[in-house]
């Protein structure tokens, strides 16, 4: 067993798939891989031969894991370098091999590649997987909790997961992101009891708190609203700007009396002249 790491040598698990099909599957799997950081594809005996502008046009711009592609006769001679295998099936097998679930495996994969090994995860067939023999090269199994009446996953997408896991498990925080919305400073009591009074007044305004004797209660309500969300200062801000906006009213309308789009001198200038006549 290796001591020490070699970089060219531990770029993250080789990607096997046995007999792929379809050169679109394969340039999908490409995709998944360089998404999260795996660039050593391999094939075993692919149907249509290899090289395929079908599965380069799927990579959507992972030329680099396309061109690095390697194919092999059989799969004895794929995994040869390889000091830890894993087996992708979603079908229980007969034998002693340890199964593990995608999370679990991801992390196998990264402490052995940080201990200096080599290591694969075989993928099957898009119709029907891997034959028993052939996980039986495999060290262990990994299966992923899907529905048991609706198992099967394209192959593409079980790259995908297995990849996604890999990635996960080398950051230092499993649930980190690669970027994160701005960090709000929350509002000080003052600003927010602040908004309170101005929402408070045109509401007042415009005859929200009906009855009269139940406007404490309104009062308490709409501030226990206002308090769960724990608004940042930039949000009371807009909060504000909206009450305003909503607020705005003119002489000619006692406030209490109706909407702000009552007011005669907002309506257009047709139905002004009209209004105008009438009274």
């Amino acid at each position: 067993m290796p001591t020490t790491k070699d970089p060219a040598k531990t770029a993250g698990p080789a990607i096997i798939l046995v007999e792929p099909q379809l050169g679109e599957n394969i340039g999908m799997v490409a995709r998944g891989m360089a998404n999260f950081g795996l660039s050593e594809l391999r094939l075993v005996n692919p149907r249509d031969g290899w090289p395929s502008e079908k599965a380069r046009a799927a990579a959507s711009r992972a030329d680099h894991v396309i061109d690095a592609t390697r194919v092999f006769d059989d799969l004895a001679s794929a995994v040869a370098d390889l000091n830890f295998v894993f087996a992708t099936t979603a079908r229980e097998r007969d034998g002693f091999k340890p199964v593990r679930g995608p999370v679990e495996a991801g992390r196998a994969l990264r402490a052995r590649e940080q201990a200096g090994q080599r290591t694969g995860i075989l993928f099957g067939r898009e119709r029907f997987g891997l034959y028993n023999e052939e996980v039986g090269l495999a060290d262990e199994v990994v299966t992923f909790p899907v529905d048991p009446s609706f198992s099967s996953l394209n192959i593409a997408q079980a790259v995908l997961l297995m990849s996604y896991e890999w990635m996960k498990s080398g950051l230092a925080e499993e649930t980190a992101t690669n970027f994160s919305g701005p960090e709000l400073v929350p509002a000080t009591k003052e600003q927010l009891h602040s908004l309170f009074a101005y929402l408070e007044g045109a509401l007042e305004a415009r005859g929200y708190f009906r009855p009269e004797e139940k406007k404490p209660k309104m009062v308490d309500n709409l501030r226990a609203v206002l308090t769960r969300a724990g608004f940042a200062e930039p949000e009371l801000k807009v909060l504000r700007g909206i009450i305003s906006s909503l607020d705005r009213f003119s002489p000619a309308m006692p406030r209490g009396d109706g909407s702000p789009g009552d007011d005669p001198r907002r309506l257009p200038a047709a139905r002004k002249r009209a209004a105008d006549k009438e009274s």
